[in-house]
């Protein structure tokens, strides 16, 4: 294990990363362009059509996903980032 490096952003005189980032014409790693939203998606079909099981006591919260498709019931479900034209195409089929 080496020693650890002054980040080139400091070494520049730069106040921040992105400042710097924004002067070399660099973008930011990890970014996308535009809007993206989180489609939740089934683990085990991959199905977008989902939803919450709601618990039998009002106000007591959910009792996890369930895949309308293969019928698969649990809490730990897909998500997915999509575009806004793939966002819309997935509104359309419901």
């Amino acid at each position: 294990m080496g020693k650890l490096a002054t980040p080139e952003w400091i070494l520049k005189g730069s106040k921040s990363k992105e400042e710097w980032e924004r002067k070399t014409g660099k973008k930011a790693a990890g970014k996308k362009e535009g809007k993206s939203y989180k489609v939740k998606a089934c683990p085990k079909c991959g199905s977008k059509d989902v939803s919450v099981v709601l618990g039998g006591e009002e106000g007591k919260g959910s009792n996890g996903w369930e895949c309308k498709k293969c019928k698969w019931t649990g809490r730990d479900i897909d998500e997915e980032g999509v575009s806004d034209d793939e966002f819309m195409k997935i509104g359309e089929e419901k």
